[in-house]
């Protein structure tokens, strides 16, 4: 399917539609000339192109290298001098980027089944999880897998990468949509994160359904959310795009999310603890390394299995099996698509040859996330030593500190504190920061900056049967740092080293005999 090429004048009217021209002046531009593409990327400019002027660190000579290879208008919250090319002046160069670049796709959320995710944690499980279900459905009737966009991978049925942002700017996201629409893939799930509602990433798109997991405290930093309120009412302006409300009585607020919700034609709850629900769980329990957990749902109910330890993942599962309750799924489809969902870096365990240490990797990296891991595992392992690992992002999402903290404080029997993308700040002073959050806890910890130490000290000091969670950057291959992102090895491959070489101390040394014990 060849992407459709628009006249100018069709950009022009939807912005001045949308009243967000800044100018009366007339254009000084051919209306009728075919806009061959719509870019914010000097490197891909192509002759014909309507080339976007877009972030704080924007310079003129991109501009001006736009032009020499074939832009004919530029759009900007200001005029460049430097340069004749007509400028179309807009005054939000945000909503202006996402609403031509829906154009420029022809519209392909249109044409799909999209399901956007937003919640403070959960959102890639959630996806994951939906995404096997969705799958499976898909296998069932002879057609290819779904689509996800996650913070662990893009996937659109062209291209699959591992994803640079959790939600795409805008004429990515478009893009995405398009391959979606092109590859037949129908189905496409993906996460939503609150700077891209704040900053209208998604305008333009159509929700099938919108599911809203919880809501905490996190983001909140000059350069993200400035208070709890931004952040909660960005989250919210997600329902406004959707066909189906998805929505978690369990969360917090969750009055208020369900009267935001009410703008959606149709409103889907969900709950572990309002049997009102109109898809509830009960009779959760742990089976060795697997939740089982029974669910009714308008059209049935039956046990459900998920392949992975960790209580607080029955929510996740339980907003993915309403999500597919809105789009009609099948039961066969829900149950199978459970019973084999694989997240890339969450709850991944892993288990020393005696069975007396545990390590279990996970994304979790603010304190609700941490908190509900560090929770879960002391209910499932109540006579174990807890240790966590974990760190803290630099220059943003400065509120995670005292949230980590405060969770490791209260369930953690020892905290280790090293890197995870320290950004602009150096890691050692992070861990300090943190440090001053758990003082109150009464909790010693060690601070190890390179996190390939800290794991294999995790690991190699524990002196009775044990649990050690490595917690933050679950999948990731990535430490970003003050010269930006640099390779990192998974959190998973260290668990599985350090093991190796627990299991081989232990064989030969026999030092702590109560480690062989389950």
């Amino acid at each position: 399917m060849l992407r459709p090429h628009y006249p100018l004048g069709d950009y022009y009217q939807i912005l001045q539609k949308n009243g967000l021209l800044a100018s009366s002046a007339p254009l000084r531009a051919d209306l009728t000339r075919s806009v061959r593409m719509v870019s914010c990327d000097s490197q891909t400019v192509v002759p014909g192109t309507v080339f976007i002027c877009k972030g704080a660190a924007f310079k003129a000579a991109y501009l001006l290298d736009a032009a020499a290879k074939g832009a004919f208008v530029y759009v900007s919250e200001r005029v460049y001098p430097e340069t004749t090319l007509p400028c179309l002046l807009v005054n939000d160069i945000r909503r202006a980027m996402a609403l031509m670049a829906d154009h420029a796709w022809g519209h392909p959320s249109g044409k799909l089944d999209i399901v956007g995710i937003t919640g403070t944690k959960g959102k890639t499980t959630t996806a994951y999880y939906l995404k096997s279900i969705l799958d499976e459905e898909a296998r069932s009737r002879g057609r290819r897998e779904t689509a996800i966009l996650s913070t662990i991978v893009t996937d659109d049925g062209r291209e699959r990468r591992p994803a640079k942002l959790t939600t795409p700017e805008p004429l990515d996201l478009q893009r995405h949509l398009f391959n979606a629409v092109d590859t037949r893939v129908g189905r496409l799930t993906m996460e939503v994160s609150s700077q891209a509602l704040k900053y209208h990433r998604v305008l333009g798109v159509e929700f099938s359904v919108g599911v809203f997991l919880n809501i905490g405290e996190d983001h909140i930093s000059p350069v993200e959310h400035p208070d709890f309120e931004d952040y909660f009412s960005s989250k919210l302006t997600l329902f406004s795009r959707c066909r189906t409300a998805v929505v978690n009585l369990d969360c917090d607020h969750a009055d208020r999310v369900l009267e935001a919700a009410r703008v959606c034609p149709e409103v889907i709850s969900f709950s572990r603890r309002d049997e009102n629900a109109d898809v509830f769980a009960g009779c959760i329990r742990k089976e060795e390394n697997a939740t089982i957990f029974r669910v009714r749902t308008p059209r049935w109910e039956r046990e459900l299995r998920l392949p992975m330890p960790g209580l607080f993942n029955v929510e996740n599962a339980l907003a993915a099996v309403a999500a597919a309750e809105a789009l009609g799924v099948g039961e066969a489809a829900v149950y199978n698509g459970l019973a084999f969902a694989t997240v890339p870096g969450r709850m991944e365990t892993y288990h020393s040859a005696s069975g007396g240490l545990t390590v279990i990797v996970d994304y979790a990296h603010n304190g609700m996330s941490l908190e509900a891991i560090l929770s879960s595992v002391r209910r499932e392992y109540p006579d174990r030593e807890l240790t966590v690992v974990f760190g803290c992002t630099g220059g943003k999402g400065l509120d995670r500190r005292e949230g980590m903290a405060a969770a490791a404080g209260r369930w953690a029997d020892r905290i280790i504190l090293t890197e995870d993308d320290p950004g602009p700040e150096e890691v050692v002073d992070i861990c300090a920061d943190i440090g001053r959050y758990l003082a109150p806890c009464g909790k010693d910890y060690t601070v190890i900056p390179d996190r390939e130490e800290a794991v294999e000290t995790a690991v190699m000091e524990v002196r009775r049967p044990s649990v050690v969670i490595l917690a933050g950057k679950g999948a990731e291959q990535q430490q970003k740092r003050k010269n930006g992102p640099e390779p990192c090895v998974p959190d998973g491959m260290l668990a599985q080293k350090a093991l190796a070489r627990f299991d081989a101390n232990l064989a030969v040394f026999n030092c702590f005999p109560l480690l062989g014990q389950p």
